[in-house]
Order: C-alpha cells, then sequence, then structure tokens
C-alpha cells in the first residue's frame, strides 16, 4: 500500500480514497464504557479486528454507549463485513473479558443494538463529481474537432 498527497491509496490494481464514519450504538444504549480501562480495552479490540481485517481506523471515540469510527479499508471490502467483523468480534472479546457487565447490563447475550449508521467521505464533494462528469462529454467533444 502507498499512501500518495490528498491521502490517494495505490494498490495493485486499483487506487482509491474514501473513508466511511461509522457510528453503532450498545443495546439499549446501556453505558458499558464507563471507566478509562473500559474505554481502552474496547479502543484495543477495535484497534486488533481492525488490524486482521486491513482496515485503517483514522480516528476512533468509545463513548460510553456508543462508539465513532472513522475508517477506510481497500474496495474490495465490503462495507457490510466490516461493520460484521467490528461488531460481533468487540462483543465476543469483551464479554470473555468481562462476564460480570454481559450479566448486568446485557442479560440477552447482545452487547450491541442491530442498527448502525455509515457514510461515506471523500476529498470532493458530491456537486464538485457531478459537475466533472457533466464536463466530460464537452472536453471529449471539444479535443476530438481539434
Amino acid at each position: 500500500m502507498n499512501k500518495d498527497v490528498g491521502g490517494v491509496i495505490h494498490e495493485r490494481g486499483y487506487v482509491y480514497n474514501f473513508h466511511f464514519h461509522l457510528i453503532w450504538v450498545t443495546k439499549y444504549r446501556h453505558e458499558a464504557f464507563t471507566t478509562p480501562k473500559l474505554v481502552a480495552e474496547m479502543a484495543d479490540i477495535l484497534t486488533k479486528i481492525a488490524r486482521l481485517n486491513e482496515v485503517t481506523i483514522e480516528q476512533m471515540e468509545v463513548m460510553p454507549d456508543h462508539i465513532h469510527l472513522l475508517l477506510s479499508f481497500k474496495p474490495k471490502y465490503a462495507p457490510t463485513n466490516v461493520v460484521k467483523a467490528f461488531k460481533g468480534g468487540s462483543a465476543r472479546l469483551f464479554f470473555e473479558l468481562h462476564p460480570e457487565i454481559k450479566a448486568q447490563k446485557f442479560w440477552g447475550g447482545h452487547l450491541w443494538s442491530p442498527s448502525y449508521f455509515m457514510s461515506t467521505l471523500g476529498d470532493m464533494s458530491k456537486k464538485t463529481v457531478e459537475n466533472y462528469i457533466a464536463s466530460q462529454r464537452k472536453r471529449w467533444w471539444h479535443s476530438s474537432l481539434v
């Protein structure tokens, strides 16, 4: 992986520059990460999952009842699979470390709510890309006349 100026990543066969903002919450919005130690443990778990799945965490915040991640990963990976890896793996590993929290707050056995929010980010706005695409035919037509 080669990172260019502007965040463009060059891989064999493709070049990409996109980022995902991912947010998910605990089941019932119960506060699970209430001490610096619990926050650090979840951050370590998420970092390990990212490394195993070839995901770059560009920014992370572990809140008492939810997680914010700014991610980048190869286009060959489906975003839904990345989400499953983070949510499933982190719940399993966290409950292995803290069965008492599972028993006290998450008696149904689920750390996370089934829902999540994900948005894509890039260096260009939607309007910029629309204008660029719209101008391509004019550029081609003009260059073919010269």
